[in-house]
């Protein structure tokens, strides 16, 4: 794309115009066999609800810092926030009496800058606990509403005059790298693979698939993940497990052996219609079931 945007550029400037021309951009458009390998949807690993749970029961608790990490992670599941978003939160954009969450452009680094307000995932009463819990520990240390609800390490020197981390400052992280480390080391504490925070929205968006039950209910849950179309949520987060497609295959396989039956619902036809139908069928070599 950008070297043919070059060329278009380069044809209407003097001197080169009288050798190329705008057409010849045309010479850097991608095969259909190309753009369908570049637009290929890839698996994208993403760990369960019980697995962050184990990496979470496997992160220390004894230090401030510690308490921070681990109510990182947890409210990455509880909010399905991105991680650049996660890291630029207020104590003010999070209301637990009722279970809000404000995403606020104008303080809130959401993607494309949208605003919106969304309601914790179902993801249990002990992923809440620890996320209130640390917000009544920054409340209680005299951090305030305009505070980071996820305060930057404060370093400084240390009795061996090199710089270590020395506790909280009162600043945001000013991008997502802090928290790519905080998943990356809990997931290996807990020896696990390594998952990235953005595939806890893909768990996220599989739970949804189990748990809801009605159109309003799946849009409501895609409106939480701050998506304006349900099929958003569905076509970018809502692959079926390569596991989950066998599960479902050999199941259909064993609910259908021999030849397969299928069920056609009660429609009034005349006889005209049938035997045009049957004829159509015996034509086809279809096996006929009675």
């Amino acid at each position: 794309m950008a070297l043919k945007a070059f060329a278009l550029w380069l044809a209407g400037k003097t001197g080169y115009r009288s050798r190329i021309k705008y057409s010849d951009a045309d010479y850097f458009n991608l095969s259909a066999n190309d753009e369908r390998i570049a637009k290929a949807v890839r698996k994208r690993p993403a760990p369960t609800i019980d697995e962050v749970l184990k990496a979470l029961a496997a992160m220390p608790t004894n230090g401030l810092l510690q308490r921070r990490d681990r109510a990182v992670l947890a409210f990455a599941l509880l909010s399905g926030a991105r991680d650049n978003a996660i890291a630029s939160f207020s104590q003010k954009h999070i209301d637990p009496a009722t279970r809000s969450i404000f995403h606020d452009a104008r303080d809130v680094r959401t993607k494309n800058a949208k605003t919106f307000t969304s309601t914790y995932f179902p993801v249990g009463a002990e992923i809440e606990a620890i996320v209130h819990d640390w917000i009544k520990e920054l409340r209680q240390l005299g951090y305030g509403p305009d505070t980071p609800l996820f305060p930057a390490t404060r370093v400084a020197p240390g009795e061996n005059k090199h710089f270590a981390a020395v506790g909280l400052s009162q600043n945001h992280w000013k991008d997502a790298a802090a928290i790519r480390k905080i998943f990356k080391q809990s997931f290996e504490r807990a020896e696990m693979p390594y998952f990235n925070p953005h595939s806890l929205r893909t768990t996220l968006a599989i739970l949804g698939e189990k748990i809801c039950q009605t159109p309003e209910q799946w849009k409501a849950y895609s409106q939480n993940f701050g998506h304006s179309s349900p099929m958003t949520t569905f076509n970018s987060y809502g692959q079926v497990a390569e596991y989950r497609q066998a599960e479902i295959l050999n199941a259909l396989t064993e609910a259908q052996p021999g030849t397969m039956t299928v069920s056609v619902p009660h429609i009034r036809l005349g006889d005209d219609q049938v035997r045009m139908i049957v004829e159509q069928l015996v034509k086809a070599g279809a096996e006929e079931r009675v």
